[in-house]
């Protein structure tokens, strides 16, 4: 029986044409050896799994091929292809520095790089993940790779470019390698699936591209997974099962319940994720990634950012013209807020709950332009209120019904007896001017009162005007309703700080007078003035208070003064201060 072999290592790259996702790095590592232009140290930087330690040996191979194709890729027919493919060319060496990071591995490599190669041109060396190696190794290792002999050639690998020292990276020439699409990826796995014989759906080849994160080797490991668990059956629904991978299903249903405003249709879908054992941090992450993606969709100039096939994104714009650009913005930023207070919130649960609400709360425009994420609050509607209101809008329409189908003789009389009951006693009714009284005017027609008319004129009956307010306060008062607006701004420092320095003083009655030392300062306050005042009205139950700001044109406060001229008052003020200073020659710098 022939032994299993993984797919990542079954169906590694042996040509620069079979490397996915790479193109334009193997273009030019092909017109490099093409040109015999080949310099004596490489660096291939990249994520995991995406081809860096494959290119290094196809390179390898290809540098030492006797007899290279015309396209540039290795015959693997001479002796030197054959040994590689065998594995026992003495010509290309490989070196995991994660393992071998000490200064006598590097020691023992210097010392080999002295022995020229057996057959073919070049020996190279392949040192893997180079940021393991000690400070001690690399600084032994900086003369060899610099001036190395004709015949080497260094290629080193790293995922953390960052973590090399500059006088490495200056004596390499130095090739980032990029994450591969998803689309690369859905496109590869669907050739792995024909080659063994697998039944794959699309959809469900995307959900492994996306869960692979940009690495090929961790798509393939995926794969296998799916492939075996499935029986050679690779169908959504059982990728989806297998990888514990939340469907978007869910979010669409979230995002209909978001459209609603319906609360408690966005809690227990929450309640159903965290049944099926979903961590909520995966879950809000998951949310926020769904609203970035409908985002993107949502304009065709950036549909491009959505890595997904074609149907996947015509469902996602369609998702998307539900929700206008304000209302995704707001839900990206509570999601962001939700994830970084994650960690540090006591109840999880609560912190995710308030986040639903929020997002149901803010469909509609916020009524600032702010990106705060809250927006106009609608009540949280139940079937209760839907009926109580259903009920007083009935008895509201039979009100009217009735108001209607009045008798005009019965409005006539209630205007007779008015208009007598406003009459002076001494006056005989029939002396009355009509016209004079005030009431409603009502329209007839055919015989029924005007429903317009009549509504209007409960209405104006309803309405009553607020007297203006005329309560009378003490001085104590407004000094105490002055601080508490100043302990409610914390965050309008420049105001409060000048309120602080500059209290209202009263001219007269219900004025007062603010005395600034700036122009700046009164500049500042003037726009928040009409705020601070209706303040101060609204506690002092006075619509007569009133504050002027005004500059203050004679000797500046002690608050404004210059660092001289406080030195100058404490010593004028203060002997012994002129003393120790005279004593200790005191100055200012």
């Amino acid at each position: 029986m022939e032994q299993y072999i993984v797919s990542a290592r079954k169906y590694r790259p042996t040509t620069f044409s079979s490397v996915v996702g790479q193109r334009a790095l193997t273009g030019t590592l092909k017109n490099a050896i093409a040109t015999d232009r080949l310099a004596h140290a490489y660096l291939f930087c990249g994520s995991r799994g995406i081809g860096k330690t494959s290119c290094a040996r196809i390179f390898a191979k290809t540098i030492n091929c006797a007899n290279p194709t015309a396209d540039g890729e290795a015959c693997n027919e001479c002796e030197s292809c054959r040994s590689f493919n065998e594995g026992r060319s003495m010509n290309i060496v490989e070196l995991d520095a994660a393992s071998n990071n000490g200064i006598d591995d590097i020691r023992e490599v210097i010392e080999m790089v002295q022995m020229p190669p057996t057959h073919g041109r070049y020996r190279v060396f392949i040192i893997d993940e180079v940021h393991m190696l000690s400070s001690a190794a690399f600084n032994a290792f900086l003369k060899t790779l610099e001036e190395p002999p004709s015949y080497v050639i260094f290629i080193l690998a790293t995922t953390e470019k960052h973590k090399i020292i500059p006088t490495i990276l200056s004596r390499c020439q130095i090739y980032d390698f990029n994450r591969i699409t998803v689309n690369d990826i859905a496109e590869h796995l669907a050739s792995v699936a024909a080659n063994e014989g697998i039944s794959a759906e699309r959809a469900a080849l995307n959900v492994i591209a996306r869960k692979a994160d940009g690495a090929m080797r961790d798509a393939l490991s995926i794969f296998d997974q799916v492939a075996a668990s499935s029986k050679g059956n690779i169908t959504y629904a059982s990728t989806i099962a297998n990888l514990n991978i939340l469907d978007r299903s869910y979010y669409g249903r979230l995002l209909d319940a978001f459209v609603k405003g319906d609360v408690p249709a966005a809690l227990l879908i929450y309640k159903e994720i965290r049944e099926r054992g979903f961590d909520s941090l995966f879950f809000v992450n998951g949310l926020g990634q769904y609203l970035r993606d409908l985002m993107v969709a949502q304009n065709p100039a950036t549909a491009c950012l959505l890595e997904d096939a074609d149907e996947v994104k015509a469902e996602m714009a369609a998702a998307a013209a539900k929700c206008p650009p304000q209302f995704l913005y707001r839900a990206m930023a509570l999601c962001n807020d939700a994830d970084l207070n994650y960690r540090a919130a006591s109840n999880k649960q609560f912190l995710v709950e308030l986040t639903l609400i929020k997002l149901c709360q803010s469909f509609s425009p916020s009524p600032s332009d702010g990106d705060n994420g809250e927006g106009q609050l609608k009540p949280i509607v139940t079937k209760q209120a839907e009926a109580a209101k259903e009920t007083k809008a009935d008895e509201i329409a039979k009100a009217a019904k009735i108001a209607k189908e009045a008798d005009v003789a019965k409005v006539a009389n209630i205007a007779k007896e008015a208009t007598a009951a406003t009459a002076p006693a001494s006056t005989p009714a029939s002396t009355v001017r009509p016209g004079r009284i005030p009431l409603p005017k009502i329209s007839l027609r055919h015989g029924l009162v005007d429903e317009k008319a009549a509504a209007n004129a409960a209405q104006n009956a309803a309405d009553t005007v607020r007297e203006k307010r005329t309560r009378a306060y003490s001085p104590e008062a407004v000094n105490t309703f002055w601080e508490s607006y100043i302990q409610s701004h914390p965050s309008a420092k420049v105001i409060i700080n000048t309120m602080r320095t500059a209290k209202p003083r009263q001219i007269g009655g219900d004025s007062y007078v603010m005395t600034v030392d700036s122009e700046i300062q009164s500049n500042v306050l003037k726009p928040a003035l009409p705020e601070i005042v209706g303040y101060m009205r609204d506690r002092l139950q006075n619509d007569n208070f009133d504050i002027v700001v005004e500059i203050n044109t004679g000797e500046s406060s002690p608050m404004t003064w210059t660092e001289r001229e406080v030195y100058n008052y404490m010593v004028k003020e203060n002997q012994a201060f002129a003393s120790f200073a005279e004593e200790f020659k005191l100055t200012l710098l």
